[in-house]
């Protein structure tokens, strides 16, 4: 399927994809706070700048979406037909990268917890999907 935009208009959707402060980011934060969670967001000084810290139980959440990320078992994560070599590459490295970072982490210590966007798209999903990351998250398994 040909992509339905004109090169200009997917380079200005393209550009308008946030990296933080995404709505499932906030979502998940949300749900974490009001179950008494304390958190920092974003630190700079950890492998991959994770999305949610949380110190007290040396633990991080990263929050991505399906697309970036290639979340295998999720629909959404379907490469365009268009440039197919260039989102190849693209998503792959982001793979690459996001396991380099995870190893990082675990290797200083830390636990490190992925929260698909696919899992809070759904608003009836949301809180059984962050009810299974507090359960993770207490029990101190990954």
């Amino acid at each position: 399927m040909a992509d339905f935009m004109t090169t200009t208009q997917r380079s200005r959707a393209m550009s308008a994809v946030r990296g933080i402060e995404t709505e499932i980011e906030r979502t998940v934060r949300s749900h974490l706070h009001r179950k008494g969670f304390r958190f920092r967001k974003n630190v700079e000084d950890l492998p991959g700048r994770p999305d949610i810290v949380l110190p007290k139980h040396r633990c991080v959440i990263f929050v991505h979406g399906c697309f970036w990320h290639h979340h295998k078992e999720c629909k959404r994560s379907k490469l365009p037909t268009t440039r197919r070599a260039f989102w190849s590459k693209k998503i792959g490295d982001n793979v690459k990268r996001d396991q380099r970072q995870t190893n990082n982490l675990r290797k200083e210590g830390w636990r490190v917890l992925t929260v698909w966007e696919c899992e809070l798209r759904d608003p009836k999903n949301q809180t059984r999907a962050v009810e299974k990351l507090i359960v993770k998250l207490t029990n101190g398994s990954n």
